[in-house]
């Protein structure tokens, strides 16, 4: 309906007075409109919104804008339509208007043009108001309903997996990474064989080990009293039984990998010096060392080394500060695997035995294995367990705080440490559903229930603040009615953006975070019915509490008034049931933080703190260390932490041995393709982080071989012929040719050497 403009405002002396009714219907008319507005509706219509009545004779007309006014100081004031006029009704018949009485008022449309931006407020909290109706309502349906759905998914649990070990190379990488695929091809083309002749730099997966680094107390371990002590702490390793529940046990021999007939030795130069105890431990080359015509690889076995002049292309070993040894295991066969990782473990529980039995005197030892990473990651993430729960304690602690009232009615301790337990709640139904489902559980979702309780106690805090907001005088349905509608947008976008923040995390290519984004995101929403459902039900029947406790302090009973008032209320007097409450931290925002932000100073001081805030920022972004630590995995006090120190400070100079793979058929008898072949290599041998005089080829022998022997390599015949004589006498390369049925080589691979790449960062660099 059209709203007329009103005529001027009379002055002081001339203003009408108002009735009873008038003044009543002011202020309603007024918080009516107000509250419409907020809703998107329009507000209803008051006693100046009304069309003019036609003029009948018993009933004074209206005057007209341009009637002429009295003059003089006698004149009389003139006839108002408040004080003389029938009151007007807010509903009019629908009989038109004579023509010829009153002429059309002038009216302002703007609310048929208005532009409506709440079409998503209005019927949300419309919808919430609804529902917070219900709730109030029937608050027992609310509250045991989630709780009987909790307890059904809960058994969801019961799929849990406990002893089922998680296969972290699987879950903590890309799922379509090249890695995989190159793996996948040297797996199809290339073998190996760990029970005759094992290769560590040959293998495309990691084999089981266990891995000692032994740091002198001197300059040098490279005298024949410290390599005595090494070799005793050796022989106790490999002394090691584990006792099977059937009377058999697991020697060292039955699962080391092997090399022909002997196990593969931990370190090449102590098996020499324990062959021949008078080496001469002062004449040792570096990084190949030539012992009874054999070669020996000396490259990660010794760290902190002082090097002395050329002998050739090696140099002479002066000192050496810290030793590797290195036990292989048998890995390719299941029983083999499963036998080798019981003696593993047993190593593990037996190494602090065997250290303080010897009590080394001249060396420090340190010890890691292939099982390590998986055992200290399970448990770290146990240790969350009892954070876990004192997370909860402190939380409920925290809530409780803040909800605490003198005012015995408003106070909301229960309600609070109420909220707390529904997050909890949705933990369990939102795991549970997964775990019925099965979505895996990968260790990191141990960690979400932290970040799921932060959020459900937010939402719960917004919904008492706006319950605090009502009036005690209102019926709980309608007090509920309120607090929904007026949390409804805030909550439920905030619980919105969340869960699409973590389902967008599902594109992941970890499998790990795609595991933690759906567990999280999922139990997100749980929290959020639980919030609207079971937490809401909970504070309706507080409600009902607040009433029955306010009927009981407003009875007359002299006898126990001043009981009442000091339990109750030690610091004041009895609230007023139409009134709200304010919390003191609300005071302080509107009255001093609000006012003192808004200042001039504190605004050239916000700008000023948020420049410095964007400017580092942007130099924290640039100075990012990409890559993972495995120390950063383990707890503080985990004994892999000083491991990585010392492998960081003696043996980060020589990284792993990259393959490099010839993926086709070449004919490689032809001179131009082994030059083209040759060329490659050489470019790789270019690179800052590889070392050019370890690096190994086939082809290179083979020509060499041929040569060696009268023969012409760039003969297809001689060529092909020859390869079984030449692995025969240099089986190093037996898995490095793929031949086929054919007698076709389909696919070969070399071996270059790396340096110096013991960051993420140098090894992304050597890569591209």
């Amino acid at each position: 309906m059209p709203w007329v403009e009103p005529k001027p405002r009379p002055s002081p002396e001339q203003k009408p007075k108002l009735t009873k009714q008038d003044s009543a219907t002011g202020p309603e008319w007024y918080q009516k409109s107000e509250e419409s507005e907020s809703e998107g509706n329009q507000p209803p219509l008051g006693p100046l919104a009304s069309p003019r009545p036609p003029e009948t004779p018993g009933t004074p007309a209206l005057e007209r804008d341009d009637a002429p006014l009295p003059e003089g100081d006698d004149a009389s004031p003139r006839p108002s339509v408040l004080d003389d006029a029938p009151r007007l009704r807010l509903e009019l018949d629908d009989a038109p208007l004579p023509e010829e009485e009153t002429p059309e008022p002038r009216a302002i449309c703007k609310h048929r043009h208005r532009c409506h931006t709440d079409c998503l407020e209005a019927p949300l909290s419309r919808a919430f108001q609804w529902l917070g109706w219900q709730v109030g309502a029937h608050p027992w349906i609310f509250l045991l309903a989630p709780l009987m759905l909790t307890a059904a998914l809960g058994t969801g649990f019961l799929y849990l997996p406990e002893k089922e070990e998680e296969d972290l190379e699987e879950q903590y990488t890309p799922v379509g990474g090249p890695a995989k695929a190159e793996r996948r091809f040297v797996q199809g083309h290339f073998t190996t064989n760990d029970s005759y002749r094992f290769s560590a730099s040959r293998r495309s997966t990691e084999a089981n080990f266990a891995s000692l680094l032994v740091v002198s107390y001197s300059d040098s371990l490279l005298d024949p009293a410290t390599f005595a002590e090494v070799s005793k702490l050796d022989g106790a390793v490999q002394d090691l039984r584990v006792a099977l529940e059937d009377g058999s046990q697991i020697q060292y021999q039955q699962v080391c990998a092997r090399y022909r007939a002997l196990c593969v030795r931990p370190n090449p130069l102590l098996y020499a010096w324990q062959m021949d105890k008078t080496l001469n431990l002062s004449s040792i080359s570096f990084p190949i060392y030539s012992h009874g015509g054999h070669p020996l690889y000396l490259t990660g076995f010794f760290g902190g080394r002082i090097l002395g002049g050329s002998l050739g292309m090696d140099h002479l070993l002066l000192r050496a500060k810290a030793m590797r040894l290195l036990y292989y295991l048998k890995t390719e066969d299941r029983e083999d695997s499963v036998q080798s990782k019981q003696w593993l473990t047993h190593f593990l529980d037996q190494f602090t035995n065997i250290t303080n039995t010897l009590a080394l005197k001249k060396i420090e030892v340190v010890h890691f294995t292939s099982l390590s990473r998986q055992l200290e990651f399970q448990a770290t993430s146990m240790t969350v367990i009892p954070v876990f729960h004192l997370a909860y304690v402190l939380i409920i602690l925290f809530a409780v705080t803040s909800c605490f009232r003198f005012d015995c009615i408003r106070n909301k301790m229960c309600v609070a440490a109420f909220g707390v337990i529904s997050a909890f709640l949705a933990v369990v139904s939102g795991f549970g559903l997964l775990l019925h489902i099965g979505v895996p559980f990968v260790i990191i979702v141990a960690n979400s229930p932290f970040l799921i309780l932060g959020v459900g106690v937010d939402d719960m805090f917004i919904m008492i603040s706006a319950w605090h907001k009502t009036r005690l005088a209102d019926d709980i349905p309608e007090r509920m009615s309120n607090v929904y509608s007026k949390v409804a947008v805030s909550i439920t976008i905030t619980t919105i953006t969340n869960i699409l923040a973590f389902y967008t995390g599902v594109m992941s290519s970890f499998r790990s975070v795609q595991c933690f984004c759906i567990y999280t995101g999922t139990t997100l929403l749980f929290c959020y019915f639980y919030s609207i459902t079971c937490f809401g039900a909970f504070m309706a029947l507080d409600g009902k509490r607040e009433v029955v406790c306010l009927r009981w302090l407003k009875k007359a009973d002299p006898k126990w008034s001043s009981f009442k008032k000091f339990c109750c209320f030690p610091f004041g007097s009895v609230p007023d049931e139409h009134g709200t409450d304010v919390h003191p931290m609300n005071l302080f925002f509107r009255d001093y933080f609000g006012p003192f932000l808004t200042s001039s100073e504190s605004k050239y001081f916000v700008v000023f703190i948020y420049v410095l805030y964007i400017i580092s920022s942007i130099y924290g972004c640039f100075h990012v260390q990409e890559g993972l630590d495995l120390r950063n995995l383990a707890s503080d006090d985990s004994y892999i932490t000083p491991y990585f120190n010392v492998e960081e400070d003696y043996f980060s100079d020589y990284g792993p041995r990259v393959m490099v793979i010839v993926t086709k058929k070449v004919d490689y008898w032809n001179e131009d393709v082994r030059q083209k072949l040759e060329n490659c290599i050489k470019i790789f041998e270019k690179n800052v982080y590889v070392d050019k005089n370890l690096t190994e080829f086939w082809l290179d022998a083979y020509v060499q071989y041929l040569k060696g022997n009268g023969q012409d390599p760039n003969d297809k015949n001689t060529f092909m012929n020859n390869i079984p004589d030449f692995l025969s006498n240099f089986p190093n390369f037996q898995h490095d040719i793929n031949i086929s049925s054919s007698n076709e080589i389909i696919s070969s691979r070399g071996f270059i050497q790396t340096t110096d790449v013991s960051s993420s960062t140098k090894k992304k660099i050597m890569l591209f």
